[in-house]
């Protein structure tokens, strides 16, 4: 029989590189999809394939249909996880930042990804910091009651219990993406 599936390997190597999905987890406004196109550009302008997965992308598409409950937040995180591993199966490196609130809706995207290609990447900042941010005024409608369902403020935020890294974005973002720059091109070398 006619075998006519490349396996992941196969294009890993043509690409020379690792599918891998790193995961930016964190309250809104803590600087995860700042981060996360920093390290895209990164990449790609070291010649790297990526793509990047965010709410503003995925909630106008593939996800329109979903609200903010609890039920609907774990949906949406089962469906962009098993985005990243279609494209990790092809060798593309993926780039996700979602603030994924609980520890077992990180635990379902690892799962559907897979332990070994799975970064979590933590940015933690605290609640005032991200309120400070806040160019949207969600945090604003939130504390009024306006917003249903927003983490941090009515819905909660679990602290990740296993992240592959940490980041303390009340420091500045120059500082945070390096320390990320550095520890993900030792994942990808």
């Amino acid at each position: 029989m006619l075998n006519i599936v490349t396996g992941k390997q196969k294009k890993e190597q043509l690409l020379n590189q690792r599918g891998i999905s790193i995961w930016f987890t964190g309250l809104s406004g803590s600087g995860k999809s700042t981060l996360a196109k920093l390290l895209e550009k990164k990449l790609f302008d070291s010649g790297y394939k990526t793509v990047l997965l965010d709410g503003d992308n995925t909630r106008l598409s593939l996800n329109k249909d979903l609200g903010f409950s609890i039920e609907d937040r774990t949906e949406n995180i089962r469906r962009i996880a098993e985005v990243c591993k279609l494209f990790n199966d092809t060798g593309i490196i993926t780039i996700s930042c979602f603030i994924s609130p609980t520890n077992e809706i990180r635990e379902m995207a690892q799962s559907i990804i897979g332990n070994n290609a799975f970064y979590l990447i933590y940015t933690n900042s605290s609640i005032e910091t991200c309120i400070q941010r806040d160019t949207k005024g969600l945090y604003k409608k939130a504390i009024e009651h306006k917003l249903p369902d927003f983490t941090g403020i009515s819905s909660p935020f679990e602290n990740p219990e296993n992240p592959f890294l940490v980041i303390s974005t009340e420091t500045s973002i120059e500082d945070s993406f390096q320390l990320i720059w550095d520890v993900i091109l030792k994942e990808l070398n």
